[in-house]
């Protein structure tokens, strides 16, 4: 069986081991795959992994002879076209679950690197000395904030959102929530509200709801108009889940508290990027999933996913055949 993987780089940058995957076949391992190079490299195999590098209906139709299986190295699948895969019998798969606690763990580290200024106050100890010179025992110019008491509300209660949700309890914040779920359904600490509601009694907003034509641009000019000015946003989800020239423009005119995320509409950003001028923008380069723990998982459902299709019975499927 002839396996290729197209980017396998952000999954495996050298510390981990593809051992039990190149034990499945004849496998080969690219770091990187420019689209005009997809085609041309995975001629002939069997089974496809891709993380990022897109899979159109032309190429599908163009692998299609060979191509049986598309394993997906995330959760999300959008770059494979799902109706195309289907019409030419290909399986595909992706990885559920598999950095739930590592992106909640973010979460919250993005969070409290708002509150408490950690980043900054190393750096102001670091590189400017500013502790040594400073005349008191505790050095501090600029405010922070304690969350106990304050209100966390997030957007879509899946596994993530429901983890955060109870962080947030255990850190004595008060949690509402948007979703779909009756409100009979949850926790006792959580209090179901509408969007409204939601943005209006946020001191934090953190979002996790899937990307739909529904949810982009989620936050908008018009609900920025309805959040407490001290408030802080924080997405860990889809970049365009926030419009991120209203967000900037919030955050210039000192209409929101701030701004942290892991990801945003175009990866890696352009320079052009409102955001990245913008004051009170805290943000990491989409690394939420990446922990070691988190990136083993994946690799071994990614494995599991494999042999299961190839006893027949295929599980993780995203697509109907």
């Amino acid at each position: 069986m002839k396996v290729v993987v197209l980017d396998g780089y952000t999954l495996n940058p050298g510390d981990l081991s593809w051992k039990e995957l190149e034990e499945l076949g004849d496998v080969t391992i690219y770091d990187r795959t420019s689209p005009c190079d997809v085609i041309a490299r995975s001629l002939g195999a069997e089974v496809i992994l891709t993380n990022k590098v897109v899979l159109t209906s032309a190429i599908l139709k163009e692998l299609s002879p060979t191509l049986h299986y598309v394993g997906v190295l995330a959760t999300g699948y959008n770059v494979v076209n799902i109706n195309a895969a289907s019409d030419l019998g290909i399986v595909v798969t992706n990885i559920p679950a598999y950095s739930t606690m590592s992106v909640v763990q973010h979460v919250f580290a993005l969070l409290l690197n708002v509150t408490n200024r950690v980043a900054h106050y190393s750096h102001q100890i670091l590189c400017d000395d500013a502790w040594t010179r400073s005349s008191d025992f505790s050095y501090t110019d600029t405010s922070l904030i304690e969350l106990y008491g304050k209100v966390m509300g997030i957007v879509g209660l899946g596994r993530i959102g429901s983890a955060v949700a109870k962080v947030a309890n255990a850190l004595g914040m008060s949690v509402i929530v948007f979703t779909s779920k009756e409100a009979s359904e949850l926790p006792p600490y959580i209090q179901k509200v509408s969007m409204r509601e939601l943005f209006a009694h946020s001191d934090v907003l953190s979002l996790h709801c899937p990307l739909t034509e529904e949810t982009k641009n989620l936050v908008s000019a018009e609900k920025l108009q309805w959040m407490k000015p001290s408030a802080i946003i924080i997405n860990t989800g889809r970049g365009p889940l926030i419009d991120e020239r209203a967000v900037a423009q919030a955050l210039i005119s000192d209409r929101l508290g701030a701004f942290a995320a892991d990801v945003l509409s175009k990866e890696p950003p352009s320079s052009d990027n409102p955001l990245l001028s913008a004051p009170r923008v805290y943000l990491t380069p989409h690394i939420a999933w990446a922990t070691f723990e988190a990136r083993t998982r994946l690799m071994q459902i990614c494995v599991g996913n494999i042999k299961s299709f190839l006893s027949g019975n295929p599980v993780n499927v995203v697509n109907r055949l």
